[in-house]
């Protein structure tokens, strides 16, 4: 009832209504004619409701917007949770990720370090091989120089034993290493 009497009081004391020629009060002013078009729409507005209607859909419309913002709200709280429980994770991740690489580490130097000591096995192991080799092809030489020294010394001896030997000695040699064979084989 007050916002009525406001806008009729407001309409009223509008200058243009003044400005229009004859009585005010008459249906021959357009400025009153207006007026009361415009009091029976307010009217007609008021009686089907209609701020009440618009203040319920704005009031809808205030709570679907605070009913939004609390989901965003929820959503962003939502996601600050997944942010921090990815970035925990990374890190989790990362600390395995260091590990690994100190692992790797630590197991390159004890291979490094097993190749070494293999390599100098191997190296002792050809170096004895070698010196087994060298000592053998020693022994073979001088058992070549032994045997050509023997060789030469038979040789030597049978020109001087063939040039100071008789004939009967020869064969009283002879029959001594035929029996001197006999009596070993039998």
């Amino acid at each position: 009832m007050r916002n009525i009497l406001a806008l009729v009081l407001t309409a009223g004391a509008a200058s243009p209504a003044f400005a229009a020629s004859g009585p005010f009060f008459s249906l021959g002013n357009t400025d009153f004619v207006v007026l009361i078009a415009f009091i029976v729409f307010v009217g007609v507005l008021f009686y089907f409701k209609v701020p009440g209607m618009i203040g319920g859909a704005l009031d809808k419309r205030a709570e679907g917007i605070k009913s939004e913002l609390d989901e965003a709200r929820a959503l962003r709280e939502e996601a600050q949770t997944l942010l921090a429980s990815y970035e925990r994770k990374h890190r989790e991740v990362q600390a395995q990720a260091d590990a690994i690489v100190a692992a790797a580490k630590e197991d390159a130097v004890l291979a490094a370090k097993q190749a070494k000591a293999d390599l100098e096995t191997s190296i002792t192991r050809r170096l004895a091989a070698a010196q087994d080799q060298i000592a053998s092809a020693e022994a073979s030489a001088i058992k070549e120089v032994r045997d050509q020294a023997i060789s030469v010394a038979v040789a030597a001896a049978n020109e001087v034993l063939a040039k100071q030997m008789t004939a009967a000695q020869a064969n009283k040699l002879i029959d001594a290493a035929i029996a001197d064979v006999d009596a070993k084989l039998h």
